[in-house]
Order: C-alpha cells, then structure tokens, then sequence
C-alpha cells in the first residue's frame, strides 16, 4: 500500500470524483483510476461501488477512506516534524482578495520562497466569498479575508487591521468640515456588496446607524471602484493609508464623516481538520508582513 494509493482514495472520496481527485493531485484519471484499482486488488475488495453514475465509496471504501485520510496527516505531521523546512514538498493555495494582493502580497511570497524554497504557492485573487466556498470546497489551503464569515467549521486568526475612509473626486462634496453619515448617504454611494467582506461589514455598520442609501451603484473590484470614485461618480469607502498618494495628489478628497467608519480586521482562516505545521507556519510569515499602507511591498 502506498501513499499515492491512499491519496488518490482519500481526494476521489473528499472531492466526489475522479476526475476532481486527478485535479487535485496534478496527473491524470487514469492514473488515478490505477491507483485505486491496484488497492482494491491489494484488499480484494471494491472500494467504490461503480453501479453508480457518481464516486461513492462502498462500506469498505469509507473505513478505507477514514484510513487513509489518518494516515495522510500523520505522514505530514512526520515530515514537517522532522524535515528541514528547506525540504518540505507541498502545494500551498492561499487566496487572497484585492487589496492584500495590491500590497503586501509579493513579500509574503518572497518570505515564503526564502523559508520554504520547495514549496510550491498556488495564490488565488477573489472576492472574499468566493474564497471562503474554495475554502470549503478544499480548493484552497488558506484564505486571508476580513473577518465578516463567522463559521464553526473554520479556524481563523487576526493577522493585520485597515481604516477606511469615505472619498471622492475633489469638489463632489463640499468641504466644509465633518459631514454626518445621514446627509453623505444623500450622495450616489460606491459599494463593494456583499461578495466583498468589506462591503458585507460596511454595510451591516451603516444599517446599525440607521443609514440605508437609496442611490447605490455595487462595483465588485476594488481598482474600479477607485477608478469610478476618481472619475466623480459618487462617494465610496477606500482604504486611507494605501490611497495616501492619490489623496497627495489631488486625485481623491478624504471626507472627514460622524460618525467615521470602523476599522476591519483582516482573518487568515482555514478548515479545521486541515491544520498542519506548514500551514501554521505560512499564517505566522502573513502576520509578520501584512501591511496594508503601502502598495506592492516587496521583501525587504
């Protein structure tokens, strides 16, 4: 029995499929198909009842599985206990929505490569929704969003916070001192909607002030709605600090706003039973390098 057998069992069963576990593992379906075939000649026993259109495991095929998926994180566990970490061999997915791409993304790669030159990073840029499905989907390894997805069957841990700000083209609201949130909400409003853990956190925040805008225009990618901000389309929430230079510019306006928007806390999360050592270590680098005031941070 080997570890490719068990994998291409554990991942048909865990995905639904074998063309699903092929993909996962990076080969083919018949190599998968293989794999199982030479188990159940092993056993002499069916592992997947194929009177079915779909994979379904037989009684035997689920012990296997609970088998196999133990034994998988028990020969993890042993590499990374005892491997250097120059030699750990994995593929890591870890998605990410705009913003962390736009800034300190390449320098957690950079720590990433220096720390584990073996692994091998699949990033995936998505809105924070998305990533949480693939999350749950076992598409995805890691996820960093913001914290607006409460879900037992996830673990998550804070690893960095962003202020927000309301802005628009300069001229498009008065400056005339602090605006109250009631009157800005007369303005046509930019939103990232409820794809966005931003936009779900903001505009669960503006229903608890009692404001609920009647001129919304939902624009899903964070770089659009910059663009239409600064087109003078209407007024949005963007992230301050990362923005500065446009603001420095004269591109965008900050208005001061009462009551002012709460900071969002940035979660990196994981499935629970999917925890391992390299996994931790990947949450503990994203911690030391998220920082969301400057755009495109390289490691230093």
């Amino acid at each position: 029995m080997t570890f490719k057998q068990l994998e291409a069992l554990y991942w048909i069963g865990q995905l639904g499929g074998f063309a699903q576990a092929a993909n996962q593992l990076h080969t083919s379906q018949s190599a998968v198909s293989k794999r199982v075939h030479e188990l159940e000649l092993l056993f002499e026993t069916e592992l997947f009842d194929r009177s079915q259109r779909t994979a379904r495991l037989t009684e035997k095929g689920e012990e296997m599985f609970v088998l196999a998926k133990r034994l998988l994180e028990q020969r993890d566990a042993a590499v990374e206990q005892f491997g250097k970490p120059g030699v750990v061999e994995r593929r890591i997915r870890i998605g990410v929505t705009e913003l962390t791409a736009m800034t300190w993304l390449p320098r957690l790669v950079g720590l990433i490569q220096q720390h584990y030159p073996k692994v091998i990073l699949e990033p995936d840029v998505d809105d924070s929704l998305q990533l949480r499905d693939k999350l749950l989907a076992d598409e995805l390894d890691v996820a960093v969003v913001p914290d607006s997805f409460a879900d037992s069957r996830m673990q998550s841990k804070v690893i960095g916070r962003v202020k927000s700000a309301w802005m628009c083209k300069p001229g498009v609201v008065p400056s005339t001192g602090t605006v109250r949130l009631h009157d800005l909400a007369r303005h046509r409003m930019l939103v990232q909607g409820k794809n966005s853990g931003t936009g779900r956190a903001y505009d669960a925040w503006m229903k608890d002030q009692g404001v609920q805008p009647s001129n919304v225009i939902v624009v899903s990618n964070l770089v659009a709605l910059t663009g239409l901000t600064v087109s003078g389309l209407g007024v949005s929430y963007l992230p301050r600090e990362c923005l500065s230079p446009m603001v420095d510019a004269g591109m965008l306006a900050v208005i001061e706003v009462t009551p002012p928007l709460p900071v969002v806390r940035y979660v990196a999360m994981h499935k629970g039973e999917h925890r391992s050592a390299l996994t931790s270590s990947i949450v503990m680098l994203a911690q030391e390098c998220c920082d969301f005031t400057r755009m495109f941070q390289a490691q230093d």
